[in-house]
């Protein structure tokens, strides 16, 4: 590895397209690049691809080709499964519950509800980020329609027990949902084994195209859609469908799925080298998310340092990474998923996200770590110095 060459740790954002997901979608944009609700030939073809390809997302979730619904992408899917489950349930009653450390697609599609009358729970979480199933259990009631809960939380990469969740809210009646966008490339999505009614997915988290998505629903499970137009997507969403984009996501799926129990170990083993090193030379560093943890996602707080200032330093090193914290007015805020875990205010502005993928390799985290573990020590001599 050379020295100007750039390491990129932050596949939670999102991912690069894979070669063998470009070469699939190829011929979409070209030749076979037609309208699949046509009825002529040409329609036919790609309404074939279509139908294949929902035929293989449904494969890989071990659910029913009819429970597919191909979206714009992950925000899209949960604001579907959000909004189109609750207000097809509003005679049966209006109350919902979710998470503090929702990813936003879900936060706001439920303020959106409350604009329309919905009452919304949002139950906090602990010092790791899990949300205890006791008191999920204790927030359901008689009128709660729908409950949301993402399988691995975007910044801490907190997992969540989904299985048993779902089965609470079943036995009081109630919907279950979840963001599984951080999930499908490391952990199994199995609808029957979740026993979920709905999932999100989203492809750029695992290497296929952005602005392709998918929302599993359940057969029989109540929604209606939140785009108004012709009946694709079995009326669940109109607008003619984006054949190339959902070939890659099949394809991209297709592989995640293949070689997810591979690589799930392999990123698992440089993230423990990665943390134990900085655990270990770095003082006054805390990993956010507790032992349960997606295998990619590495959150750390540094003590004393300011995220915008360590994330700006590994930048100009050549590391791209995210930050825990927001700039609002001016002043540096811990982002509402790290606020939501209840630390002492200091471990809360210096917050790093290290997310890893398939072609990370050993020496760019050590080269990370390297480079950190000099960022750190260079912005606690600045921020010590005397005005």
């Amino acid at each position: 590895m050379t020295a100007a060459e750039r390491i990129y740790l932050d596949y939670a954002a999102t991912t690069p397209v894979r070669a063998e997901v470009i070469e699939a979608m190829l011929p979409f944009f070209g030749q076979n690049g037609y309208n699949a609700s046509s009825i002529h030939a040409e329609g036919r073809a790609a309404r074939a691809a279509l139908d294949q390809a929902r035929e293989r997302v449904a494969a890989c979730l071990h659910a029913k080709s009819k429970e597919i619904v191909f979206t714009g992408g992950g925000s899209e899917a949960d604001n579907l499964a959000i909004i189109g489950a609750a207000r097809a349930l509003r005679e049966k009653g209006r109350h919902v519950v979710s998470v503090a450390t929702e990813h936003h697609a879900v936060l706001h599609s439920l303020e959106a509800l409350r604009d329309e009358g919905w009452e919304v729970t949002l139950l906090a979480v602990d010092s790791d980020g899990a949300v205890s199933t006791e008191a999920f259990a204790a927030a359901l009631r008689d009128d709660t329609v729908l409950a949301s809960v993402m399988y691995v939380n975007n910044e801490l990469g907190t997992v969540q027990s989904i299985a048993k969740l779902a089965q609470l809210a079943h036995a009081r009646g109630a919907l279950f949902h979840t963001d599984a966008v951080q999930a499908a490339a490391y952990l199994p999505i199995d609808a029957e084994a979740l026993g979920v009614d709905m999932i999100s997915l989203a492809a750029h988290k695992f290497y296929g195209p952005k602005g392709t998505g998918v929302l599993y629903v359940r057969d029989g499970t109540p929604i209606v859609p939140i785009i108004h137009g012709g009946s694709q997507e079995f009326a669940k969403r109109a607008g003619t469908e984006n054949v190339a984009g959902i070939v890659g996501f099949a394809t991209a799926l297709d592989l995640a799925s293949s070689e997810r129990t591979d690589t799930a170990a392999r990123i698992a083993t440089l993230r423990s080298r990665f943390e134990h090193r900085i655990l270990q030379n770095v003082p006054d560093v805390r990993v956010n998310g507790g032992a349960l943890r997606a295998p990619h996602i590495s959150n750390m707080s540094f003590l004393g340092v300011g995220s915008e200032q360590l994330l700006m330093r590994l930048d100009l090193e050549g590391i791209a990474v995210s930050a825990g914290s927001a700039c609002a007015s001016g002043a540096i805020e811990p982002s509402h998923v790290i606020a939501a875990l209840g630390l002492p205010e200091p471990w809360m502005l210096g917050v790093i996200r290290f997310s890893l993928g398939r072609v990370t390799t050993q020496a760019q985290v050590d080269r990370a770590a390297e480079v950190l573990e000099l960022a750190v020590a260079d912005l606690r001599l600045v921020s010590r110095a005397p005005a």
